[in-house]
């Protein structure tokens, strides 16, 4: 037997699953990235462009389950380097942000050399990051990778430290609150969406910095990536093989910024404008 409550709540939950299955949001992108692999596939076929130069989406998907295999292991290393470097440039760039936000002084004078990494070409840098690091070649591909993540939390989270309403830092000294307490309870959580905002822009950035240390770094063997797999595929004319391992790191990226903002969104749903889901 089922219970009028029970009824009813399938009822109101029903309409909510059709609402997210049928969301613009959704929907949109898909049919628009599905029409241009259909454009894409119907291109190469009717004008018998050879694999060589440009194969088509479904020649890609079958060769990528084919080296399944052998690009999944890169790929673990290339994730692998792109979340350490990651993680290390979220800690490092929170704990200088907040050094950074605690004088004027100190902010004016180290950070120009923030920007300074930011604005240095990693391709240009990374030989002499591998050469010094000596034969820890991970660790230097986390170096290159890292560098390319940092400044986006330095910048945005100092900005977010430096935005706080006035009106509220007055109310902390009015009360007495010291400088940890304003840092924790009005300042960090007053920085969060700008926190969010500069990972989201991070977990991409991390990746690409890690595919082009690994370019750079040309490591082959156990501990090679995606894209030295890239790189000898397209020494050997393997196109399709290197557009698979291209869309798997593609999907990658799409993925940990799908997953970062959700965490944004999760963290931010019941406080935050960006995120509150504005009824029509």
């Amino acid at each position: 037997m089922v219970s009028p409550a029970m009824q009813q709540k399938g009822q109101v939950q029903s309409p909510h699953r059709v609402r997210l299955l049928l969301n613009p949001d959704v929907l949109a992108p898909i049919g628009v990235g599905l029409l241009m692999l259909v454009a894409w596939e119907l291109a190469v076929r009717l004008t018998h462009t050879p694999p060589y130069l440009l194969p088509g989406p479904i020649l890609i998907l079958t060769t990528l389950f084919q080296e399944w295999p052998t690009l999944l292991p890169s790929w673990f290393i290339t994730m692998k380097i792109a979340f350490t470097a990651l993680f290390a440039a979220t800690t490092s760039g929170l704990l200088v942000a907040i050094l950074f936000a605690q004088s004027k002084w100190i902010e004016r004078s180290f950070f120009p050399y923030a920007v300074l990494l930011q604005t240095t070409p990693i391709v240009a840098i990374a030989p002499l990051i591998i050469i010094w690091m000596g034969s820890n070649t991970f660790a230097a591909l986390v170096i290159c990778a890292w560098i390319v993540a940092f400044f986006p939390i330095v910048s945005n989270t100092v900005l977010g430290l430096n935005s706080t309403d006035p009106s509220l830092v007055n109310l902390f000294k009015l009360n007495n609150a010291s400088r940890w307490q304003t840092l924790r309870y009005l300042r960090l959580p007053s920085s969060l969406p700008y926190f969010l905002a500069g990972l989201r822009i991070s977990g991409g950035l991390a990746l690409i910095g890690a595919v082009v240390a690994e370019f750079v770094a040309g490591t082959g063997g156990a501990q090679s990536g995606l894209a030295y797999q890239i790189l000898m595929a397209g020494y050997n004319l393997q196109i399709p093989r290197m557009f698979a391992a291209l869309l798997l790191i593609t999907c990658s990226g799409i993925a940990v910024f799908a997953l970062l903002t959700a965490l944004s969104n999760y963290l931010l749903k019941n406080w935050h404008a960006s995120a509150v889901r504005q009824e029509n």
